[in-house]
């Protein structure tokens, strides 16, 4: 006879995982926002532009923005570690952490 499955356990693994991967994006999102320097501005102002950001349909401006963002992650990535340290995809990895955020757009 099989052995019933532990359905409680199982969840209580999967909401675990959920919560590193929400924990994970969150500090990703926080990297990224020192790391393009809008740590500068005021929560009321990088509100107000994300904002603006997911509120644009323009398909031409988000592409833009992909692109300079895509520029800026593979400038950083060269000047900051050698070329062994990159992946494949030219962004950084950093130790205690999963890649930096890839395809994220840039702030303008």
């Amino acid at each position: 006879m099989r052995k019933p499955r532990d359905y409680d356990n199982e969840l209580k693994a999967l909401e675990g995982k959920a919560k590193e991967l929400k924990t994970r994006k969150v500090q990703q999102l926080g990297e990224l926002v020192i790391t393009t320097g809008a740590d500068g501005l005021s929560a009321d102002e990088l509100a107000g532009a994300l904002l603006v950001l997911a509120e644009t349909k323009d398909a031409a401006k988000r592409e833009a923005w992909a692109k300079r963002g895509a520029v800026f992650f593979r400038g950083k990535s060269r000047r900051s570690s050698p070329a062994p340290e990159r992946d494949a995809g030219g962004n950084q990895t950093q130790p205690g952490s999963a890649q930096s955020p890839s395809g994220g757009t840039g702030a303008a």
